[in-house]
């Protein structure tokens, strides 16, 4: 999937993306930074403008 437009996405069905692949291929978050080449803080700015922050214990992004 190309997720070069990841800003221009909306945050809902991104979020849905992030966290498939956080469960299924990446570790954490910075894999997954790296993976997609994300920038963290636009990335973590669009979900966080939909209520939802990245939880490290449970390596996805949950809602506030």
């Amino acid at each position: 999937m190309d997720l070069s437009a990841y800003l221009r996405m909306d945050a809902n069905i991104l979020l849905g993306i992030v966290n498939e692949k956080l469960r299924l291929e990446c570790g954490n978050l910075d894999e997954l930074l790296a993976l997609f080449n994300f920038e963290r803080e636009q990335l973590v700015s669009k979900l966080d403008a939909i209520g939802y922050h990245y939880d490290p214990v449970c390596n996805q992004f949950r809602a506030t």
